[in-house]
């Protein structure tokens, strides 16, 4: 897989070898993809509403068999979507982390793990990415493991691994609603502007 590839040395840089920068370059073009993402596996969910809902008011056998076959496809397609989202929310997770450790090792003095991953730690990595079968969750812990992640010390700093201000401040958004402070239309307005704002800034400086 090309991206596994760059992110894992056969390109030009290792993981570990790119600056805090060039991380955030990989969480936004990552970030995209996961978001087209996002959206297939929505569009499809609605298409497969459709169709279903479709055959229910039909009641030649043809028309419905050839729903069905329809529904069918939508559903493996859906599938394959998940997946590819499963995998490349841990190649996104993945990048965070490391980007997250070389933004705060200064102020941390050493306690936010190691960035130095061996040929072993990349071939371990690189498997649980691929593995459908190992959950976020799993990936998330077992990454910390990798990193040396998850002591005492880098509790705090570890809230918001992967998340940046922006991330945090649509987070807070949503504790509004749930407080009852702020109504939903107003939350998403202000959290749409302030993820633009935040992508637009980013791509002028790419």
């Amino acid at each position: 897989m090309a991206l596994i590839d760059k992110l894992f040395g056969k390109k030009e840089k290792t993981l570990s070898e790119l600056s805090a920068a060039e991380l955030r370059r990989e969480e936004i073009i990552l970030t995209k993809d996961r978001d087209k993402l996002f959206k297939k596996i929505e569009t499809v969910a609605t298409d497969k509403q459709k169709i279903f809902q479709q055959g229910a008011s039909q009641k030649s056998p043809e028309l419905r068999k050839a729903l069905a076959m329809q529904f069918e496809l939508k559903t493996q397609e859906q599938m394959l979507a998940g997946r590819q989202l499963n995998l490349r929310s841990k190649e996104l997770l993945t990048v965070s982390r490391v980007r997250m450790m070389k933004e705060n090792a200064p102020k941390m003095s050493g306690a936010m793990g190691r960035l130095n991953l061996t040929e072993k730690d990349v071939a371990r990595i690189t498997t649980w990415i691929e593995d459908d079968g190992v959950t976020q969750d799993m990936y998330n812990e077992r990454l910390d493991e990798i990193l040396g992640l998850g002591a005492q010390s880098d509790k705090d700093a570890m809230a918001h691994a992967g998340l940046s201000s922006t991330g945090q401040e649509v987070m807070n958004l949503w504790n509004d609603m749930d407080r009852g402070t702020i109504k939903q239309d107003e939350a998403f307005e202000a959290a749409d502007k302030a993820v633009r704002r935040k992508n637009e800034s980013m791509e002028k400086n790419l």
